[in-house]
């Protein structure tokens, strides 16, 4: 299993909380490939800096930095976070990477970056609205957001004891007109519907549909 796929289902504790505790639960979570459509898609662009929303244990952040990104890579999990590092430093690339905690709910990018890569955040407490509008905020005029999320018509199905209303996950058409990608500010460089075969957390076999849409930023903002 590659993509993180951030959802919290109780309100009554923090997203922190949640996610310590799954992630305490197994000595890894994802299989520490990145995501294939974030290969896919970021392969042919020139390095900069990037922000990883969401970045989980870390293998996208570390897969950019090993290609010569200079990564800002933020989850609302600290245990997360300190196994990511520790990926990191294992492949050599702690160097590269900014690891930060901070709460999608409460943050507010201050810098703006090359690349900001969304993959698979997807919330049950906050809109998915609400967060990757701040992952648009955060493009630098020439640089491309990356969003990449399940389809609601292809869930992954080891998730079905989550909240998987059709109203928490979305189309790539879907982001292009919830986020403005469709203004003049912006370039839409891919607007798809993919379907590829996984393998899930207990070895069970799946065939999954992912939302990706890739955009470049042509003006400020």
């Amino acid at each position: 299993m590659t993509e993180h796929e951030h959802t919290e289902h109780n309100s009554s504790v923090s997203a922190a909380q949640v996610w310590d505790e799954k992630y305490r639960g197994r000595a890894r979570i994802w299989s520490g490939e990145p995501n294939p459509q974030l290969i896919a898609e970021a392969a042919a662009l020139h390095p900069g800096t990037a922000l990883d929303l969401g970045c989980g244990e870390g293998a996208d952040a570390i897969w950019l930095a090993s290609r010569g990104w200079t990564v800002t890579a933020l989850d609302v999990s600290a245990v997360a976070l300190e196994r990511a590092n520790a990926h990191a430093q294992e492949r050599g690339q702690s160097g590269n990477i900014n690891w930060v905690r901070q709460d999608l709910a409460t943050w507010v990018p201050g810098e703006l970056f090359d690349l900001v890569t969304a993959q698979f955040l997807h919330s049950t407490v906050m809109p998915w609205q609400q967060a990757l509008q701040l992952a648009a905020a955060a493009v630098r005029t020439g640089g491309t957001l990356l969003i990449v999320g399940h389809h609601p018509d292809g869930l992954p199905p080891w998730g079905q004891h989550h909240d998987h209303a059709p109203e928490k996950f979305y189309t790539a058409e879907q982001l292009t007109r919830e986020l403005g990608i469709e203004a003049p500010e912006w370039r839409l460089d891919v607007v798809d519907t993919r379907h590829r075969s996984v393998t899930g957390p207990d070895g069970e076999a799946a065939a999954l549909t992912d939302a990706v849409l890739r955009a470049t930023r042509l003006t400020a903002h």
